[in-house]
């Protein structure tokens, strides 16, 4: 994901629209902490989902995010999860708890 890193706040939340779509959560310090989606179940689509994000507490608190409209979210969501886990060897500490089985990118 490409898009610039904008502040997780109510302001910049709340002016996303109920799509579908992927996002990224980081940290103070840079790190992605989470990468997440919201789908055809996902009440109010993005908006709704980083609403939750926002709200969240706990060791791994997220300060920004970015994201995509895509209607293939879930397609998006493992390419960015195993992209990260190639570039830094593991999946991002928020969605250590997924039960994903993820595949390998062939090097580029």
């Amino acid at each position: 994901m490409t898009g610039p890193w904008v502040p997780l706040d109510s302001e910049h939340v709340e002016r996303l629209g109920g799509h579908m779509g992927v996002y990224e959560l980081a940290a103070a310090d840079g790190e992605v902490v989470r990468i997440g989606f919201a789908g055809g179940r996902s009440v109010f689509g993005l908006r709704g989902e980083l609403r939750r994000a926002l709200h969240a507490d706990g060791d791994h608190v997220a300060t920004s995010f970015r994201c995509e409209i895509t209607t293939a979210y879930l397609s998006r969501y493992r390419e960015l999860l195993m992209t990260h886990a190639a570039d830094h060897g593991a999946i991002p500490v928020g969605n250590a708890d997924a039960d994903l089985q993820l595949g390998r990118l062939s090097p580029g």
